[in-house]
């Protein structure tokens, strides 16, 4: 058997069970009722939970793949343990930014003003950022990587952005570039792990689309500006 054939089959079935975990811990899964994500708070948190969900199960997926039944052993090692950490939140910011940009181009597809659409997803992104902070076991790189992910947001031509994979593109190089796996290893399994990681933003691609109700959201951004307006000094 192929390195590639023998790698892709170990990646798939280690992802398969990060997944199952991942959607029970996060409350995604199938038993679980989903519901139209009608407002901006339900918007919000849809990008927070699937970006940790891809983040965790590309990176615990991978590693996993790699260290085989050595796998637990990874974390009696804190020197591996901190550049797992290190990982694992340039990896969430990564598919946090995908996923806003997909977010974004598909409210201004289905009809919200596209000035309007950046607006929230700004506004949604520095909540989501302003609530994590800089985690105690991130590195010193993590701020600049959040206002990179921000000026992508803000640059992003929203009546441009396709209902395709073309946004997900900074989620499988942050993975590939953080894991924390040799470097001539990584090289190996480039194009597996790429390829892996957008297979597994499909779901989460159905879902936003199936659920995402862009008139209610426009609705309710619209009105939390009204009450704002009203609240301020004149």
């Amino acid at each position: 058997m192929s390195h590639h054939s023998s790698l892709a089959g170990r990646f798939q079935s280690s992802f398969a069970g990060f997944i199952a975990q991942l959607r029970e811990y996060l409350g995604i899964g199938g038993r679980v009722r989903r519901e139209p994500i009608r407002t901006p708070e339900a918007l919000r948190a849809f990008l927070s939970s699937r970006a940790s969900f891809i983040a965790q199960t590309s990176l615990y997926g991978y590693l996993r793949t790699r260290a085989g039944q050595r796998y637990p052993e990874l974390f009696e090692d804190d020197r591996i343990v901190a550049s797992i950490n290190i990982a694992k939140w340039h990896v969430w910011l990564a598919c946090l930014s995908d996923l806003s940009a997909y977010a974004g181009g598909l409210l201004a597809r289905g009809g919200m003003p596209s000035e309007q659409s950046g607006e929230l997803m700004r506004r949604l992104l520095d909540d989501i950022l302003a609530e994590t902070g800089v985690p105690p076991d991130a590195d010193a790189e993590f701020p600049a990587h959040a206002a990179r992910v921000r000026s992508r947001i803000a640059l992003t031509p929203w009546s441009r952005v396709e209902d395709d994979e073309g946004c997900f593109h900074e989620s499988p190089t942050a993975l590939v570039r953080w894991a924390p796996v040799v470097e001539h290893l990584k090289r190996l399994d480039e194009n597996i792990v790429r390829s892996s990681v957008r297979f597994h933003w499909q779901e989460v691609r159905r879902e936003l689309r199936e659920y995402l109700d862009v008139e209610a959201i426009a609705r309710g951004f619209d009105q939390a500006d009204r009450v704002n307006d009203s609240r301020a000094p004149t």
